[in-house]
């Protein structure tokens, strides 16, 4: 019988972690990923973005909540060892998922992605696949393992039971983050006993289930997801700083579609510009470099860019005011056409922000993003829906919230040097 190429360490490993107080690691196959050039890189990508700018604490980075991640899954397995539906070869397989789940992430993800229309769960999967030293690892467990984790990542492994200690509405991903990013930026919702889920969690045949007795524990957890959504990740003034980012990259590549000739080159992004960027291009980008670019682009011709990038490296941020679109719709054509009189181009000075989220939801056969439900194992053996059980999940099950807002220079329009009776219009209308 030949060896596995994998084995495990000589020597445990730790990790020193603030939220988990250790991280383990055992497997010399999870030693290697994490020591691999396109895992290092996620040290230099935020986890929460823009975030920092309202939360000062708020600077710990991808590479934190992956390990994060890996912990939570190894912990989970542990309680699975020996369990009917678990079955442990599956284990390493869970573990890389779990470890590489977000290696795809780009500096400042989701403007990133905006403006240049590109995903990270789309990186994620060639890193994983690619010619990078993520594959190479993996491909020395067997020519099919790093397919395998690519499809854990993309959901569409066989295993479901594998794909929803990873991804589900309770799951390592969700659990790390809302107590880690709580952790980071200081507030005090994003607690819960998650001990005491990891203890109760069961595998079934498709997915994870919650015995009963944990079912107040989950409570707390799915109000803490609803409670960090809008009282962090929805943040108006973090909303404002990523407003303000999405107007850079956009400026940055309508400039450079136009002709113009950028005093420093921006090299990183030209293959990005142009719809091109390779692999090889995404991974050379972190947020030091976009950063060093905000950096110089201060001085540039081009005022809208100069502007904006002073704005966003200094905290001038854009105010706001509550604005439904839909129904302000005649206000919103009015306040266009007052902000190009008042020389500001409200394709970068007005914009709508919309934040919405769904804090659980049900099970809805045939809708585009079918999300499985959480499922309670009842002490006679059957599963049951959580918000059936739970008077306090029901009262949020399926209900989606969505807030608009509406984002503007205020310390512009209060200047009254030039365009003042204009200004003094826009300041009447949004009643600022």
């Amino acid at each position: 019988m030949t060896k596995p190429y994998y084995g495990q360490l000589e020597e445990e490993k730790v990790f020193k972690d603030p939220v988990h107080r250790y991280i383990h690691v055992r497997d010399e196959l999870i030693w290697e990923l994490i020591g691999t050039k396109e895992f290092q890189r996620l040290r230099r990508v935020r986890q929460l973005g823009t975030t920092y700018v309202t939360f000062h604490g708020a600077e710990h980075s991808r590479f934190n909540h992956s390990l994060g991640v890996y912990e939570i899954t190894r912990r989970i397995l542990d309680v699975f060892k020996g369990l009917p539906h678990w079955d442990e070869s599956e284990r390493l397989v869970t573990l890389s998922a779990a470890l590489l789940h977000d290696v795809g992430h780009g500096p400042f993800s989701h403007s990133f992605e905006k403006v240049f229309d590109t995903d990270h769960e789309e990186w994620t999967r060639q890193i994983v696949l690619g010619d990078t030293e993520v594959n190479q690892v993996l491909s020395n467990v067997s020519p099919t393992f790093a397919q395998a984790v690519a499809d854990v990542i993309e959901k569409t492994y066989a295993k479901k039971l594998v794909t929803s200690i990873i991804s589900s509405q309770i799951d390592a991903d969700r659990m790390d983050y809302l107590q880690r990013d709580a952790y980071f930026t200081g507030v005090s919702y994003g607690h819960f006993d998650m001990e005491r889920i990891l203890r109760v969690m069961r595998p079934m045949e498709d997915q994870v289930a919650i015995k009963q007795s944990g079912m107040h524990a989950v409570e707390d957890y799915i109000m803490s997801r609803y409670q960090m959504y809008w009282q962090v990740y929805f943040h108006p003034v973090t909303r404002s700083a990523e407003v303000i980012l999405t107007k850079i990259f956009k400026r940055a590549k309508e400039l450079y579609e136009q002709g113009y000739v950028f005093k420093h080159k921006p090299n990183h992004f030209y293959s990005f510009f142009d719809g091109k960027g390779s692999l090889d291009d995404y991974l050379r980008l972190d947020e030091a470099i976009t950063m060093y670019y905000f950096q110089i682009w201060q001085e540039e011709e081009d005022r809208i860019l100069r502007d904006l990038c002073v704005r966003f490296l200094n905290r001038k941020l854009f105010k706001y005011v509550e604005f439904n679109p839909n129904l302000q719709m005649n206000d919103w054509l009015v306040l266009q056409d007052l902000f190009k009189k008042a020389d500001l181009n409200p394709d970068y000075y007005l914009v709508v922000d919309s934040s919405s989220d769904l804090p659980y939801d049900f099970y809805r056969p045939g809708e585009e993003e079918e999300r499985l439900p959480i499922h309670l194992l009842m002490p006679n053996g059957k599963l049951r829906e959580l918000s059936r059980e739970s008077e306090v999940v029901e009262a949020i099950s399926g209900k989606k919230r969505t807030d608009h807002k509406l984002y503007f220079p205020l310390d512009y329009l209060e200047d009254e040097r030039e365009h003042k009776e204009v200004k003094k219009k826009i300041r009447d209308l949004l009643n600022v």
